[in-house]
């Protein structure tokens, strides 16, 4: 049974002892999925529980003084993908500033040492971590040493003769190099989340949309795609997707909206999964709803026109 933790206690009271990993995990690329199997397999090899400890908000975001980088996923997605990985419990700590004036120390005797009782922990390369991140690789095994616990820190996991990183993908998303960003992910890019109720304004113009919101801070990308959206049959559906502000009506909050082609079905609170295939475009503001029209039905056309070969392949 997969278990969630929020706070240090909860966890003291559940665990008779583990191999745990800790990182943002933020997209959970393929170099924390080498480092959550490394710690899933080791905990095997113990018969112990595998633990991810991880952060909400995210570090980099409440250390931020300015805009806040985009996050590669949700919080929930994180934590089901680090289910789906193998983990059997995480750990969810709050990171504001208590814990980040945490000594090093202090946050391997209480939360490593007494909440988790560690026989084994694994960290990605160049980890750091506690106040003024005065905590690394050496810190940890120098305290094992004297707590009863293995530390070792996993070697960099490399694409393209380059370190993958959250930060390097999220610079491919950018850019609409969605193949780049599905071989360090190790999967396409999705968002996921669940359909809310929007303006009903595409309805209104022959392009009825699924609104999902978006995580904290802004999208790693924004424009119009050739999607595909998982969650609603066996197979992923076609679609066409803007993601922005919606410049010609007035939009303010980013929001993704999703024309499905040839579907219609009742979908409010169903939990789907946007695929990215191809950027077509920029997000632009245009002189009236009939001119907005008028470039949507071109970008239903261009989106069809990417898609068909990825069904073919499919069907073949």
């Amino acid at each position: 049974m997969s278990r969630l933790f929020r706070d240090v206690d909860r966890a003291m009271q559940a665990s008779p002892g583990c191999v745990a990993c800790v990182g943002a995990f933020d997209g959970l690329h393929l170099g924390h999925q080498a480092l959550v199997r490394r710690a899933v397999d080791d905990a095997l090899a113990r018969e112990v529980r595998a633990v991810a400890i991880t952060f909400d908000p995210l570090p980099r975001e409440f250390f931020s003084r300015g805009a806040v980088s985009p996050r590669l996923m949700s919080t929930r997605t994180r934590i089901e993908r680090l289910f789906a990985l193998g983990i059997d419990d995480v750990l969810l700590l709050r990171f504001d500033a208590r814990l980040s004036g945490m000594e090093a120390a202090d946050f391997v005797s209480r939360v490593l040492v007494d909440a988790l009782r560690v026989e084994s922990l694994w960290v990605g390369p160049d980890f750091r971590f506690g106040r003024a991140r005065a905590g690394d690789i050496d810190l940890l095994r120098n305290a094992g040493a004297r707590h009863g616990f293995q530390a070792d820190a996993i070697d960099p996991v490399a694409a393209s003769g380059e370190r993958i990183s959250s930060t390097r993908i999220r610079d491919a998303l950018a850019a609409g190099d969605f193949q780049l960003a599905a071989r360090l992910l190790g999967r396409p890019y999705r968002i996921e989340g669940r359909v809310v109720r929007g303006r009903q304004l595409g309805r209104t113009l022959r392009y009825p949309t699924a609104n999902l919101r978006l995580p904290a801070g802004t999208p790693p990308l924004t424009g119009i795609f050739a999607t595909r959206v998982h969650g609603l049959s066996p197979t992923p559906l076609d679609a066409v997707s803007s993601l922005g502000t919606r410049p010609t009506v007035g939009g303010i909050e980013p929001l993704l909206e999703t024309h499905i082609f040839d579907f219609d079905a009742d979908i409010y609170a169903r939990r789907i999964g946007i695929e990215f295939v191809e950027k077509l475009r920029d997000e632009v503001k245009f002189d009236g709803l009939p001119a907005l029209v008028a470039q949507m039905d071109r970008d239903a056309d261009q989106a069809r026109q990417v898609l068909a070969p990825l069904n073919s392949r499919r069907t073949a």
